[in-house]
């Protein structure tokens, strides 16, 4: 006989607060209570109806399982499209495997992934570099293929799960899950462990491997080099190799992100009088700069598409010359004597001529003289 809906039986809407249910148990366990309707079997069934109901109602997570299975999922008869596994097997497609319980089978892990950092130079990066690495790792045993059993022999199914790798106990209303204590998970069993590998299908060796870098590649960037990790134990599939670039500092440039940045000194005289400089670019061409006659420190100049290669093809960066006005040093007397000579000229120019042969500096002591003559009003 269908039994009836667990909120019909406490008489409630399915949206009640968790201290409605409550309130409407004790008023409906006091009803059908036993010791109030002796002898009246039909009240003694109905009161086991609203415990079971209530049992199940009370429990946040059991409710959520009966709202979206109704009573297939405790009464172990398969409904819902579970195959009979009852409210075990829906309790962990509900919660993600709260009970501890996975989807997959038994059987060796997957190996483990690998980290190498590798450090190139900014031309490496501007270019992309075909190269070879050695990684210190594990690989499987050759002596028994990877299984892990002596040559001759393979490895068997555990008799006490399976092959699953698990073992279930019955704790009271929950299937409780567990890895299988006799063969660890792994679902077989070695009776005679290879001597090469010790059972555990895989051995330590370094391994050489062909690494494409592109052009282009940015510091911090990783490259994966799929089942070049760790290998699996007994036969499992390997890890990935994940290699981490870095990028040694450069003499000349520094990069941001595809555009180049070079600082280039300069002669006082030819930032004075302007001229023009030769600096090298990253792809080891020269370009000629031209220097605008009366250019300061920090002036910049752009060089378009001398940056970096764009990864994957994406044309080029541009590259940025900073200036840096260089004072002379190690004059000669009569070096000082001359520039004594040109500063005396600029002085009387400065003042009999409206434009000033140094503006910049003018500007800021008059700015500090009348911050002066501010202070002392």
């Amino acid at each position: 006989m269908a039994k009836d809906d667990f909120y019909d039986t406490l008489g409630i809407a399915q949206t009640s607060s968790a201290d409605e249910i409550k309130k409407a148990y004790r008023k409906k366990a006091m009803q059908y209570h036993p010791d109030r309707n002796q002898g009246d079997n039909a009240a003694e069934q109905k009161f086991k109806e609203i415990n079971e109901a209530y049992d199940v109602l009370k429990d946040d997570q059991k409710r959520a399982a009966y709202d979206q299975f109704g009573h297939s999922a405790f009464d172990g008869s398969g409904g819902g499209g579970f195959g009979g596994g009852g409210f075990a097997d829906i309790f962990d497609e509900m919660f993600g495997g709260f009970t501890g319980r996975t989807q997959s089978g038994g059987g060796p892990a997957r190996g483990s992934d690998l980290r190498y950092n590798f450090e190139i130079t900014l031309d490496d990066a501007y270019r992309g570099k075909d190269t070879r690495i050695r990684v210190p790792t594990s690989v499987g045993c050759d002596t028994c293929g990877g299984t892990g059993a002596k040559r001759g022999t393979q490895p068997t199914t555990c008799p006490m799960c399976q092959g699953s790798g698990k073992v279930r106990a019955n704790q009271g209303f929950f299937t409780i899950e567990r890895t299988c204590p006799t063969c660890h998970g792994e679902g077989r069993i070695i009776a005679s462990a290879c001597d090469d590998c010790n059972g555990s299908g895989t051995v330590r060796r370094e391994k050489t491997l062909e690494v494409t870098i592109p052009a282009g590649v940015e510091d911090g960037m990783r490259i994966r080099l799929s089942g070049e990790g760790e290998a699996g134990a007994r036969g499992a599939p390997p890890g990935d190799l994940y290699i981490f670039i870095s990028i040694a500092t450069h003499p000349l440039f520094l990069r941001n992100e595809a555009d180049i940045l070079c600082t280039v000194p300069i002669p006082m005289t030819t930032a004075a009088l302007g001229g023009t400089v030769e600096v090298p670019s990253i792809d080891g061409s020269r370009a000629k700069v031209t220097i605008p006659a009366g250019a300061q420190s920090g002036h910049r100049l752009r060089l378009r598409s001398k940056g970096m290669s764009g990864l994957h093809g994406k044309g080029r960066g541009d590259m940025y010359i900073d200036l840096k006005v260089e004072t002379p040093v190690n004059l000669t007397k009569e070096q000082k004597e001359k520039l004594k000579e040109l500063q005396a000229i600029l002085k009387l120019q400065d003042k009999d001529s409206r434009k000033s042969t140094s503006p910049e500096s003018e500007g800021f002591f008059q700015k500090a003289k009348e911050l002066w003559d501010n202070l002392t009003d």
